[in-house]
């Protein structure tokens, strides 16, 4: 049975050293943090979660680089430079209003 990776895994992987990513606040912690885990969350749960996310990318130098990525790249899923999926798509549907660090501050 082949293992399964999480986005974040995958991100840190297969990336050169020299860039953003070595930067990133969330580097080594636990990916189920930032996407759903296998276990079903309650609302409450899921709002709970995603602050905790959200904490650690306010704290991040590299959080503008981290949406931009996810902007870029699509990502459909977790929290990605302080901004889970929907806030995401909002962002690309009406454009960058504010930036990143201005919104998990």
């Amino acid at each position: 049975m082949a293992e399964r990776t999480s986005s974040l895994a995958r991100l840190f992987a297969v990336e050169a050293e020299n860039d953003w990513r070595s930067k990133a606040a969330c580097r080594g912690l636990d990916p189920d943090m930032f996407f759903v885990s296998e276990d079903l969350e309650n609302r409450q749960e899921r709002r709970d979660r995603e602050a905790t996310a959200k904490a650690v990318c306010a704290r991040c130098t590299v959080v503008e680089e981290c949406l931009s990525y996810a902007l870029a790249a699509g990502e459909r899923y977790g929290i990605w430079g302080g901004c889970n999926a929907d806030e995401r798509r909002a962002l690309k549907r009406n454009g960058p209003d504010e930036t990143a660090a201005e919104r998990v501050s």
